[in-house]
């Protein structure tokens, strides 16, 4: 049982993971080795303070010495599901593996913008984000799989060699995966179709694709998706002063909470979200005594 678990390697959940460590929590911390995306393509970031006109790759650079130096590990596993309970706290369901957690800090990022059409209705009955955990259900069957991010073409091969076709939609350049039953398509997804399972889908060209389950490989997963409980407006985590969500121990920083969507708010409200989870913690070992 770990004290907190973190959700997010952008600057907010990097702010949160270190101010954890300098309090001596024991935490796990999900998310990409890489950090942000969104930093490491910045072409200059001119306001953050101390590190002025750095570019994205030098300030991500700067962000993984500091987590290297503090003894910061990452885990790099997609979180699919998460479980609450008031008296056992967090469960987490990662690449097969389960965690839990006393506390939780959502720091993901936006991520509302990627949900398709029909996605949150058919989670369960086709629609899966997690190869190692689903793919043998569909073993010899017809799969699409959308991959958000080259790191994540090892699940793609994966998924391959157990089903007898693939439609492969990249959401990025270059990709490398050449087998003889995966088709790359051009289109996007515009919609998922089905009622009890997933029957098909539609292509923004208007093409329709059956199907009989859909794998959505990407970097996080939708928070109403992940944590059905959880409040959402308008895709954004509405947080108090302290970064507290409507789940007692949840609490949600950065970019998921709404703007500005800047690093310097992201960091700040890391921070405030560590520390609340350190008072948090606090206040439930002051009750068991």
């Amino acid at each position: 049982m770990y004290d907190c678990a973190i959700i997010g390697t952008g600057p907010a959940g990097l702010s949160a993971a270190i101010n954890l460590k300098l309090h001596e929590k024991n935490i796990i911390w999900f998310g990409s080795k890489e950090m942000s995306a969104k930093v490491t393509r910045s072409e200059k970031i001119a306001n953050y303070p101390g590190l002025p006109m750095m570019t994205g790759p030098e300030m991500t650079s700067h962000f993984q010495e500091h987590a290297r130096r503090m003894g910061l590990v990452i885990e790099d596993k997609m979180v699919s599901q998460i479980m609450y309970s008031k008296r056992s706290g967090f469960s987490f369901l990662a690449e097969n593996q389960m965690f839990r957690a006393r506390s939780l800090i959502l720091a993901m990022g936006v991520v509302s913008s990627q949900i398709i059409p029909g996605e949150q209705e058919l989670v369960g009955r086709g629609v899966s984000y997690c190869a190692t955990c689903d793919g043998f259900l569909y073993k010899g069957k017809t799969i699409a799989v959308v991959c958000a991010d080259k790191r994540f073409e090892h699940e793609v091969i994966y998924l391959a060699e157990l089903a007898q076709k693939v439609y492969l939609f990249p959401y990025y350049k270059d990709c490398a995966i050449k087998k003889d039953n995966v088709e790359i398509v051009p289109n996007k997804i515009s919609a998922i179709n089905g009622i009890e399972k997933i029957a098909s889908l539609t292509l923004t060209s208007g093409e329709e694709l059956p199907v009989d389950a859909l794998f959505c490989m990407r970097s996080s997963i939708a928070p109403t998706t992940l944590l059905p409980s959880l409040t959402v407006e308008n895709g954004l985590i509405p947080v108090d002063r302290t970064m507290a969500t409507n789940i007692s121990g949840c609490f949600a920083c950065g970019d998921c909470t709404g703007a500005p969507y800047q690093i310097a708010k992201a960091v700040g409200e890391g921070n405030i979200a560590a520390h609340s989870v350190i008072q948090y913690l606090s206040e439930k070992a002051g009750k068991k005594e």
